[in-house]
């Protein structure tokens, strides 16, 4: 997972963005909500809505990037803290209302086992609720993953190569996740494939939008110059592919899932 990012860049699209955090907060059943976590909180702004919303008594924010723990600083109360750490590692100690994961689990490997660890730090009854994106294989990102891996700029990249997309990589199936709440002991689930129809102002903004997520993986590995001659190669190869358009369709792909552990201990 990215160790920083740029909270301002990923606030540029921050409304559509925010539709699957409502979604996925529908999906949960707010009553008796005691402790909670957001693990990749972000910002925090979410979070905070979180809060409120399923009228959480006390709930800490996960994330690893120290800018965006910087941002959290205006959303911090008393019911709500925020605190540094690895979501692919973290876990408590069976005493949680509620694991909330939004657009974070996709950024770490082994699923099975970061969920098997989410599911522990839940008391009988708690719910967990997850979603990640499921795009790997649309325009916006195949695009990029070509360029990047095309005679020209895969040496720019050092030995190892491009670093892959952790959604084609880490993201499973949704039929996969649902077997594996049914497998941890969830008693309750809900899994759903989801396509988000965004309409952007122009195809550019695709470039903005990735430019606040995927695209981090790249600027972390190359000097600012030769970033921005990347970046500038990738838009006028996605225009190509969508051509220049003015406003742009850009359908988004999501899995969300729900699950609530039974009761008895």
């Amino acid at each position: 997972m990215p160790t920083d990012w740029d909270p301002a860049q990923y606030r540029q699209f921050a409304a559509e963005r925010a539709q699957p955090f409502f979604d996925l907060l529908d999906l949960i059943r707010p009553s008796g909500i005691r402790r909670a976590a957001d693990l990749g909180c972000g910002p925090g702004e979410m979070t905070a809505v979180a809060v409120e919303r399923l009228d959480i008594e006390a709930m800490v924010g996960i994330d690893n990037s120290p800018a965006m723990l910087q941002a959290t600083h205006e959303w911090a109360n008393d019911r709500l803290r925020f605190e540094q750490g690895d979501i692919a590692t973290w876990s408590s100690s069976g005493d949680l209302d509620l694991v909330l994961a939004a657009a974070s689990l996709q950024w770490v490997p082994d699923h099975p086992t970061v969920l098997a660890r989410w599911a522990a730090a839940l008391a009988p009854g708690g719910q967990l609720a997850v979603q990640v994106p499921a795009n790997a294989s649309m325009p916006s990102h195949r695009v990029m993953d070509d360029l990047a891996n095309s005679p020209a700029w895969r040496d720019e990249f050092g030995p190892d190569g491009p670093p892959v997309d952790p959604v084609a990589v880490n993201v499973l199936e949704p039929e996969h996740y649902s077997q594996l709440l049914y497998d941890l002991g969830f008693t309750e689930q809900h899994v759903r494939l989801q396509v988000y129809a965004h309409v952007l102002p122009t195809t550019h903004h695709i470039v903005e939008w990735v430019r606040g997520t995927t695209l981090t993986r790249f600027e972390k590995r190359l000097a600012p110059e030769v970033f921005a001659r990347f970046l500038a190669e990738y838009e006028s190869a996605l225009i190509d592919a969508l051509g220049d358009n003015e406003p742009q369709f850009f359908p988004f792909r999501r899995i969300l899932f729900w699950a609530k552990r039974g009761t008895a201990v």
